[in-house]
């Protein structure tokens, strides 16, 4: 059996790697590094995939956040909501243009923004919710959208780790997580569901006015060169990201599949496990698997850690600092207690490998050895 990695690119690359290189010398060849057409015609195919008016692509998932924030120009003190389970991008940036981040706790079952808690949370200095479609799967975006319009706030999703889910509407509408708000956010990063190799990202909106904006603002505030209307940031797609991204956009349906497929084998082994809490799925969102999060009911995560890497199987712990103990954050009489949803989770989440390159031998193998250390109690 091969050696089982968190995420194996290496393998990835070479089901694709005729396509791949043969992407990567065009640009070579065209030497337009920068603004190539590959950028624009991936940007097409990416609206066409998710059926949104606009992509921007520019140079990663927390620019695209940033400048989101930007296009819509909030002010030094505006207030923004957002989910304390999360990277700290999410937070960085509001933090980063004199925002003020209030954070909110997250739904135990969901690792997604609590909806139940925001309208509490909402003032009169508040200007938007950014949901954090977190491990694969959306947020509640019907009841955000109602409070959005209820109190005239926008809405930026943050996509990064969910790009190719659907939100079901109680209409039965579906839309692709990233397309419902004012603004949706996404990451290229590698290890993404669709990942370019470096860094990259890009913004959706059906706004053609707030479309134009968000273009200038990520090449230095303009739209004729030398002409700068307003204050912009550098944050460009790479020509050679953008050709490696239209290949792969090509097959992320099916590692979006694959992934679902490894999850369905976890939750099959472990959904019996007394001491195992498998990740639930919302009735209103796919699940893409960015990330597969088991909880554990018992105080044993850094034994069952341990285990599990004496038998060659690697696993993550995703945010085990919540964003309001940060150093960083640590403002607002927020202390331990202050959000007991994401204080408990840090302690008891644990990710397993899952990616589009797991064979049958290797999950049966991280099957096996899960459920051998729960029979045991951990001998």
């Amino acid at each position: 059996m091969n050696k089982i990695k968190m995420v194996d690119l290496e393998n990835q690359y070479a089901t694709i790697k005729s396509e791949v290189d043969e992407a990567i010398q065009t640009v070579l060849r065209s030497t337009a590094f920068i603004q190539g057409p590959e950028v624009q015609e991936f940007a097409q195919e990416l609206a066409t995939y998710t059926g949104v008016k606009f992509v921007i692509p520019c140079a990663n998932g927390t620019d695209a956040l940033q400048i989101a924030m930007m296009a819509l120009e909030y002010k030094p003190g505006d207030e923004i909501l957002l989910p304390v389970h999360t990277y700290v991008a999410t937070a960085e940036v509001i933090a980063l243009l004199g925002l003020t981040p209030v954070f909110i706790d997250v739904d135990w079952n969901t690792f997604n923004i609590d909806v139940t808690q925001l309208e509490k949370k909402i003032s009169s200095r508040t200007v938007a919710i950014v949901p954090v479609h977190l491990y694969g799967q959306c947020a509640n975006m019907e009841i955000i959208l109602q409070l959005a319009k209820k109190y005239n706030l926008h809405v930026i999703e943050d996509a990064a780790q969910s790009l190719s889910a659907e939100y079901i509407f109680s209409s039965g509408e579906r839309k692709k997580s990233g397309t419902i708000g004012t603004i949706g956010t996404t990451s290229f990063f590698p290890s993404k569901n669709l990942g370019c190799f470096g860094d990259g990202g890009a913004l959706f909106t059906n706004d053609e006015i707030l479309a134009e904006r968000i273009q200038m603002i990520a090449n230095h505030g303009q739209k004729e060169k030398y002409h700068h209307e307003v204050i912009g940031v550098n944050s460009r797609l790479d020509t050679l990201q953008a050709a490696v991204l239209k290949v792969k956009l090509k097959y992320l349906d099916d590692y979006s599949q694959r992934r679902m497929d490894v999850a369905s084998a976890y939750d099959s082994a472990f959904g019996e496990l007394e001491n195992v809490e498998i990740p639930a799925r919302s009735v209103f969102s796919t699940h893409v698997f960015n990330q597969y999060t088991l909880k554990l009911k018992s105080d044993n995560r850094d034994d069952f850690k341990k285990y599990l890497a004496q038998h060659d199987i690697p696993t993550m712990i995703y945010y085990p600092v919540p964003l309001h103990l940060q150093k960083a954050f640590r403002r607002n009489n927020t202390t331990n207690g202050s959000f007991p949803v994401t204080e408990k989770l840090s302690k008891v989440v644990i990710s397993l490998p899952i990616h589009t390159e797991l064979s049958n031998e290797q999950i049966e193998f991280i099957c096996h050895r899960v459920k051998l250390y729960f029979k045991n109690d951990g001998r």
